[in-house]
């Protein structure tokens, strides 16, 4: 087991439900359980990919983290202090330590705002600098670690391509200094030929500052190269988590190995010769998910237990976490 203060943030049974309404009175008539009793840790200097299937929960988790959702139950320990029993007043100092990076570097950035104005807030909001000269040093500052020209701050969003944007991002997100970045799908939305080079810069980033991510993507292949341990999600589920070489090398769970194969192959014979798990039907509703393991609807391994017995993370050895019973 890791050592308690190499922990920066841990996560224990986390719910996030959220309330559907009736009528004129907005009677509370059922619950989507968007996450649904969620666990991990994430340690100082690594990187937690989280991923799964759209609807999976992964950005909720994401926000709750962030305090941007108030859980519904379950606790968020930051730095040793459970953050979701804080009131908002108190939450602000503890939100200096948290980045984040969304997945539209468009619709996040304020398009009436300057680069400069973007990348700054932050510190006038968090009072982190004396004076405007501090200001304006600490904004070129963030200019230069992300790439960009400190001559382009007076610009507007609209006038930087797509990789650009998400530049502005990361640098707003890395303004007042945190240990823990939350990343939420930060390449999705961009051009292949740029992903590549945000995710360079990512990885440069937390060589240099030390930073912690929490990575949220539906690509595997992208989790692959970026993350040292990955978590699956399944209909607000954590399913399977262990170290990315050993997912990649040995994965276990039904629904791990589905994703997998729909990862393409470069090598065309490879890709003709390996074989491809086709899940049926649609991933359930949160509204109304299934009883037992959520996955039994579309598993070709299910049984009658499966349909019966929840399941929860078992240890399989080597921190390889799995909730499966055909495991």
């Amino acid at each position: 087991m890791e050592p308690h203060n190499d922990v920066l943030i841990d996560v224990k049974n986390l719910k996030m439900y959220f309330p559907v309404t009736k009528g004129l009175l907005m009677r509370k008539v059922a619950e989507v359980k968007a996450v649904d009793d969620v666990s991990f840790k994430i340690r100082k200097g690594e990187t937690l990919g989280l991923v799964g299937e759209s609807g999976c929960g992964k950005t909720t988790t994401g926000r709750c983290i962030l305090r941007l959702y108030q859980p519904s139950a379950g606790q968020i320990i930051f730095q040793g202090v459970d953050i979701t029993k804080l009131p908002e007043r108190k939450i602000k100092p503890l939100r200096r330590g948290m980045g984040s990076i969304f997945q539209d570097p468009f619709s996040s950035l304020d398009p009436r705002q300057t680069a400069g104005s973007i990348v700054g807030e932050p510190l006038r909001i968090h009072h982190v600098v004396k004076n405007k000269a501090e200001h304006h040093e600490r904004v070129e500052q963030l200019f230069r670690l992300v790439g960009l020209n400190p001559g382009m701050s007076d610009r507007v969003p609209h006038e930087f391509s797509g990789g650009q944007r998400q530049r502005i991002s990361v640098a707003r997100a890395l303004a007042c200094h945190p240990s823990l970045v939350v990343c939420d799908e930060p390449i999705s939305a961009l051009d292949v030929s740029i992903q590549a080079q945000i995710i360079n810069l990512l990885e440069d980033l937390q060589k240099e500052l030390g930073l912690t991510y929490l990575f949220i993507a539906h690509d595997l292949s992208v989790v692959r190269h970026i993350c040292n341990r990955v978590a699956v999600m399944y209909l607000g589920q954590i399913v399977e988590m262990t170290s990315s070489q050993e997912l990649y090398r040995n994965p276990l769970h039904p629904y791990t190995k589905a994703l997998l194969s729909a990862v393409p192959v470069p090598d065309p014979f490879l890709e003709e010769k390996r074989e491809r798990i086709i899940l049926k039907g649609e991933i359930p509703s949160p509204l109304h998910p299934p009883s037992g393991c959520h996955f039994h609807p579309r598993c070709q391994l299910a049984t009658a237990e499966c349909k019966q017995m929840p399941q929860s993370l078992r240890d399989m050895g080597g921190g390889h976490e799995v909730a499966c019973l055909r495991v």
